[in-house]
Order: structure tokens, then sequence, then C-alpha cells
């Protein structure tokens, strides 16, 4: 009992000692500086274009998922979502209607579900809501629609490769029909994101906090800590991948209840850091990653398109004109900061949603003191509408950036890991001693999180790329080594696993 009092009035000085500092970081000197603002959104006609929520990481039985694609499908369109990407560990996803096992993951999926489960949508048919349903083509694009209702789009050729890491290096692909059935992975990014880069298709480093073990730690300060041999060899590793392949946009920031994501915006500020001086964004995605329905309501990702085809997509994800969003927030110190602008507010209701953030706070400061955390923050009920940004004006000669916002109570701006700002508009010459080579903003409110891409700057005296040193990427020595296994076993059960599931399937 004594430990838990101590670990309130812990949170409570915290609280207190953090909205000092938060007020501090206001007290600047302004500069003008002639800064060149390249914005991720520049070709978004804000007037016209629309906005898709989209999942890009999701399973079915045909890996490791817990349901059928059918099930997967009609939940995700019943969540309001417009457009999906399946993406089956080892298993290129080639339509709503048209998917098949391969042999390595005739195993898996026979391991977790006790069973094959090849479920697949008809042309048409009947949801098990009771609603018909009609899946269709159009200039290559397939799209699922209820009862004559909007369309969700399926994104193309969606994979999680390395399928058999036994680290969880994954990377999903999208728009190229690449690494069905390729086994393998461990330690091992640099072949996935070479291989989808050599074929035109497009990459993303999925929940990277699982990868470098981030999701371990208690506390932020500790994550991706850079003093710490492994975990600056785990980072520069990610640098030299994204600043060799264009094709791979990024990382995934927040994904299926932000458990084992909650420290990687750390690491996406880490990355901007010393990327963007390189000449290229580095972008975060959101998505559910689920694996079974009831995660379906946690991340996603926005995106502002003309209209919904995979083409659009496809281009939204490479200018970064999209947003990450969640449902989740499992960063205490996010959480905290929060708490602190909600409840300087002078809007009654940003106050109140103070007083129901602090109820997380304090858990979770009981929960730090035991060192295990639980406890997030998470939008149970899915009417209250998410933050949504329905304009942004950057102003080169006035070096402002401002958003109009709906349904969030806060805009934080981030710049080299640190809130340096609040409000819809950000003046960079009022904050010039504290900015680096990008600002990123960020949304919260009754609805979620929303993340914006980062927009990046270039002025006299910004920073310059580093030199990263040499670097042995000793994964690929692990790859060589265990995947060398896996292969043999796969290939020595690839005939019988075949046989098993004619068998099985007839």
């Amino acid at each position: 009992m004594i430990k838990k009092i101590l670990a309130v009035m812990m949170s409570a000085v915290m609280i207190l000692s953090f909205s000092q500092l938060t007020f501090a970081a206001d007290e600047t000197t302004a500069t003008d500086i002639d800064y060149a603002i390249k914005n991720p959104y520049a070709n978004v006609d804000w007037d016209t274009y629309g906005q898709y929520k989209t999942d890009l990481h999701t399973h079915t039985t045909f890996s490791d998922g817990g349901n059928p694609l059918p099930d997967m499908v009609e939940r995700h369109y019943e969540y309001g979502f417009d457009a999906m990407a399946v993406t089956d560990h080892g298993t290129v996803n080639t339509g709503f209607t048209n998917q098949e096992f391969n042999a390595p993951m005739t195993l898996f999926s026979l391991i977790k579900n006790k069973g094959l489960y090849d479920d697949v949508l008809s042309e048409s048919g009947t949801a098990a809501n009771g609603n018909n349903y009609t899946v269709t083509f159009r200039d290559n694009d397939e799209y699922y629609a209820q009862e004559g209702e909007r369309e969700m789009l399926r994104v193309p050729f969606g994979n999680e490769q390395n399928p058999t890491s036994f680290n969880n290096a994954h990377v999903n692909s999208f728009f190229v029909n690449y690494g069905d059935g390729v086994v393998g992975g461990t330690s091992n990014y640099v072949s996935p994101i070479k291989n989808v880069h050599a074929r035109g298709g497009l990459s993303v480093i999925n929940h990277p906090g699982e990868y470098t073990n981030a999701r371990d730690e208690v506390y932020t300060e500790d994550a991706y800590n850079r003093d710490e041999f492994i975990y600056n060899y785990k980072i520069q590793r990610f640098i030299n991948l994204l600043k060799d392949y264009d094709s791979c946009i990024g990382i995934d920031i927040n994904s299926k209840g932000d458990s084992r994501t909650r420290f990687d915006r750390k690491l996406w500020d880490i990355l901007l850091q010393e990327v963007v001086p390189a000449g290229r964004n580095v972008h975060a995605i959101a998505t559910t990653d689920a694996h079974n329905l009831n995660i379906v309501d946690s991340g996603y990702t926005v995106m502002v398109l003309p209209e919904l085809t995979s083409k659009n997509v496809r281009t939204a994800m490479e200018e970064g004109s999209f947003f990450a969003a969640s449902s989740y927030v499992g960063n205490y110190d996010e959480l905290l900061g929060y708490y602190n602008t909600l409840n300087a507010s002078e809007d009654s209701e940003a106050k109140e949603f103070a007083a129901v953030i602090k109820t997380y706070v304090d858990q979770i400061a009981l929960e730090l003191a035991e060192g295990d955390q639980g406890t997030k923050f998470h939008v149970e009920d899915m009417s209250i509408p998410a933050p949504k940004v329905t304009n942004i004006v950057v102003d080169d000669d006035e070096d402002t950036i401002s958003v109009d916002t709906e349904n969030a109570l806060l805009v934080h701006w981030i710049a080299d890991g640190e809130v340096i700002a609040t409000g819809n508009t950000i003046d960079l010459d009022d904050y010039s001693d504290k900015i680096g080579s990008y600002v990123r903003a960020e949304f919260f409110g009754k609805g979620g999180i929303m993340y914006s891409q980062a927009f990046m700057l270039d002025y006299e005296g910004a920073p310059e790329e580093t030199d990263g040193g040499v670097f042995v990427d000793v994964g690929l020595v692990a790859s060589a080594i265990c995947d060398t296994i896996v292969k043999a076993l796969v290939a020595a059960l690839e005939v019988p696993l075949t046989l098993l599931r004619k068998v099985l399937t007839k």
C-alpha cells in the first residue's frame, strides 16, 4: 500500500514538473530564418479529395489469423474501413475471391487453427450480418460492398514477409507479387525490402518495437537509448535501409493496441532526425495487425485521395499524403503531455476530457511503479468521432504551417522528439532554437490520436547528413544460419503438405 501511495505521489510530482516544462517550452526567442517547407500534403485538394480509412496490415486463416478471410473483410467493412490489405505471413494476397494456401503456411495454419480454413468470398452472397454483398472488379481494382452502399477497396498483393523469422523482423509489402511461400527472414530486413524494391513494389517496417525489444522497456527514456550498443546497432540498421531503399516508405508506429509500439514514436523521431538530412522523409503508418476480429477497432491509416483506387493509395503512400491514427495510446509520457495541455486549456470540454486522461495517467503510474504496465488509453465507443484534418496551409513566406481540424481537442507540434508548440498554427521562426530538419503534428481528442507526416525543412544551417560509419549487418549471418535449417525442413515437407492440403480442403 505504501508503495502505491508513493507511486501516486510520484505521478503528481511528474505532472507538475511536466506542466512547468511544457509552459517553459513556449518561452522562445524569435529568429527570422528563411525556411523551405516541404509539405507532404502539397498535392491535396482539400475541397474535393476524400479521406479513406485504410488498414494496411491484417491476417486470416491463410496464415496465423484466427478468422477466415470473409469474416475479416466483413468486420473491416462493418467498422467503416474504406480500404484494406490482407497481409498473411509469407502469402501474397491475390484477391477477396481468389486466394490459395502455399505449402509452408499450410503447416502454420494447421498448428495455429487446428485445421485448414480456405474460405474466400464469392462475387455475390450474404454476409454474416444478413446483408447482401457484392465483389466487383473495375480498372484492375477489387471492391467489396454491402447492400449497394459504399465500396471497400482491396490494396493489391499484400504480404507480410519473413514468415518464419525467429525474432519477428517483419516487413509488409504491397503492389508486387513477391514473397509467396518464401520462408526465413531471421533478423533479415535487407532481402525482402531489396526484392520488393527491385520489382517495383512498396514496403514498410512493421511494429519495430517487437524486433528491437523496446516493447519490454518500462520507461520511454530507456527505449531506443543510443548509448546502448544493441539499440544503436538496430537504429543504424533502420537508418541504412531507409536511405538505401526509398520504396520502403517508413515504419509502423501504433498497431494492435499500442503495447509493443508504444515507444516507436520515439524511434520515428530518431529516424527522422537522421534520414531527413539525407533528402528523404520517413512516413509513419498505423494498423490493426488484426489476427482476430476483436482488435479491428485499433490502428488505421487515413488516405487523402482524389478517388478510391489502388493507384491513388500508392501515390499517397509515396508522397505522404495520409495520416496514421489509432484508438489506443499506450505511452505514459505522451498521455501525461496530453493531460497537461488539455488541463491548461480554457476550453471546458478539453478540461473535462483532461480529467478522464488523468485516470489513465494515475493508473499507469501505479503500474509502472510495479514494473509491469497493463493499462492503455482506449476509445471503446466507436461512435465517438476521431480527430480529422480538413485543411493544411503552408506559407513559405511567413514560415508558418496551419491546420484546420475537427474533433481534436489539442494539437501538438513536435521537432526532434520534443513537443515545442501547441495550437493549430506554428510559426517556425518562434521556435528556431528547437527545430532541426523537420516538424510534425499530432491531434488528440475523445476519438483517439492522429499523426501527420513530417514536414521536411531546409534552411541555412539545417542539420547535415551524418556518416554512420562502418556498419556490419550481422542479421544476414543469422539469417544464413537459421534460415538454411528452416528452408531444408520446408523443402522436405512440401510434397506431403501439398497432398495433405488437397485432402483436407476437398
